[in-house]
């Protein structure tokens, strides 16, 4: 997964053109292969707080605002999510407007809202400071979001690594080089992967100093653009933006949450009972992959919830696409046999490695026996194809492991064909405005009501536990006999 900040000059004071400009920055993002893209403090207003002192009504926002329309409809058509970062509208129970950060996702829906913990002094007397800490998941990933001045409070990293946070973005306005190298120490400090969008142009509080970066969790810097250095106006000139604009970039895909991660594990099942169900008869508008045996057919079944959840998925497709399923139910024992299949190929191929790092490799394309989703009847392996069945780009077969995709079968990996993406995309929104996650290593494995979608959607606990087919039917063959 490739996330990107963007580094450019807004217009002072013009929420409409600001809007449009990032709309277009999200554009650039998706071409270059990036699935989040990140603004810097108050971007939407430029950071000017005499602005937005003078007109709180017409300079602050809320997350459904009209003005943002554009963005929302570039993520849409994008993929791309996007952190905005503007005034925002008092939230409710509120006491006044704050430094907001409004997390829009793929699909255009706001995600989180996060509002700055910490104020400067000038910027306690137009905004009201936040209460709670910033987070969501996307792509598999645990997102921890601050605002400029909170990076100056060694716990608010520090909550976020111990929270599950595995990238930590930075929306800031610094003025200083010396304060954007401070964040080397905040990413090895923490474990975290950094992100930082910063302003450029001249603020409140002079001019911004730009240099938007990555860092690893090493510390190591793995991006930068720029530094500021344009022109400063004298007092009362009227500040002209550059349009100039920058996009840095910086890779993600080892930050993914794994099946073999504990917290998957820790996940609590209550199993609901739900039936699994042979999409054959169940479901016979649903095309089947026509090269799939198994005795018994276990690979046809699924949760009774799934089914119908792809049901729905494949209604909202556009016309002269469908759904083609290639897989749903494994029985236990052969999900364990799978396991240990492609471990043996790892171990073969990389000896060095150890039996942790095997294990938790193997899991990119395997789920450990004991929570496989597949194994509970609530994932499925599926693909797009045309109306008459036939195939279309979706960048790798379905399948194909990492080693020999080389990282394409990751579902946002870049370096895409545009209709690859462009299929992905079409399968993404449509399987999670059903209800379903992706496990990010497969563009084609999506799962409801297991440990992962349960981690994935900050549910309580997971509906499906594992379940033996063959035992359902002895049990079926046994209601049904005489008396």
């Amino acid at each position: 997964m490739i996330i990107a900040a963007a580094q450019f000059s807004p217009v002072p004071g013009d929420i409409d053109a600001n809007a449009a400009r990032m709309a277009a920055l999200l554009t650039q993002a998706a071409e270059r292969g990036a699935s989040l893209l990140v603004f810097s403090e108050l971007a939407l207003t430029h950071y000017d707080l005499r602005l937005i002192a003078a007109d709180p009504g017409g300079m602050t926002v809320t997350a459904d605002d009209a003005r943002l329309a554009p963005v929302r409809a570039a993520c849409r058509s994008t993929g791309v999510a996007a952190v905005v970062n503007a005034a925002g509208r008092a939230p409710e129970g509120g006491s006044g407007p704050t430094i907001a950060s409004f997390v829009y996702g793929p699909d255009g829906t706001l995600l989180t809202r996060y509002d700055k913990v910490h104020l400067t002094e000038e910027e306690s007397k137009v905004f009201a400071p936040g209460t709670a800490d910033g987070r969501f998941t996307l792509g598999g990933i645990r997102f921890a979001l601050a605002t400029c001045f909170d990076n100056a409070f060694p716990e608010v990293p520090a909550r976020a690594a111990a929270d599950g946070c595995r990238v930590y973005l930075s929306s800031a306005f610094h003025d200083a080089p010396e304060r954007v190298t401070r964040y080397a120490e905040l990413a090895r400090d923490n474990g975290l992967h950094v992100l930082l969008a910063n302003g450029t142009g001249i603020g409140s509080p002079g001019p911004a100093c730009g240099l938007s970066g990555a860092w690893l969790p090493s510390g190591e810097r793995v991006a930068t653009a720029a530094a500021w250095t344009g022109p400063v106006p004298d007092d009362g000139a009227e500040l002209v933006p550059s349009d100039d604009a920058e996009l840095v970039r910086s890779d993600v895909r080892d930050r993914i949450t794994l099946m073999a991660d504990p917290a998957v594990a820790a996940v609590r099942v209550e199993e609901c009972g739900e039936p699994l169900v042979d999409v054959r008869t169940a479901a016979p508008g649903l095309l089947v992959a026509p090269n799939r045996h198994d005795e018994g057919g276990s690979f046809a079944h699924l949760r009774e919830g799934v089914l119908r959840r792809l049901l729905t998925a494949q209604e909202s497709l556009p016309d002269g696409l469908r759904l083609e399923f290639v897989e749903g139910y494994r029985p236990p024992a052969l999900q364990r046999r799978y396991f240990e299949e492609y471990a043996d190929e790892l171990r073969a191929a990389f000896p060095g490695r150890d039996a942790e790092r095997i294990h938790q490799d193997a899991s990119r394309y395997v789920s450990p026996p004991d929570i496989a989703p597949h194994s509970a009847g609530g994932a499925v392996d599926l693909t797009l194809v045309t109306a008459d069945g036939a195939p279309v780009d979706m960048g790798t077969p379905i399948n194909a492991s990492p080693e020999e995709s080389d990282g394409a079968c990751y579902t946002a990996a870049p370096d895409l064909t545009p209709a690859a993406r462009a299929n992905r995309r079409i399968l993404n929104s449509a399987l999670r405005a059903a209800g379903l996650v992706n496990y990010p290593t497969e563009w084609w494995h999506w799962s409801y009501g297991d440990r992962y979608w349960a981690l994935a959607t900050g549910a309580e606990h997971a509906l499906y536990g594992p379940k033996e087919l063959k035992e359902l039917k002895e049990l079926k063959e046994l209601v049904d006999e005489p008396r």
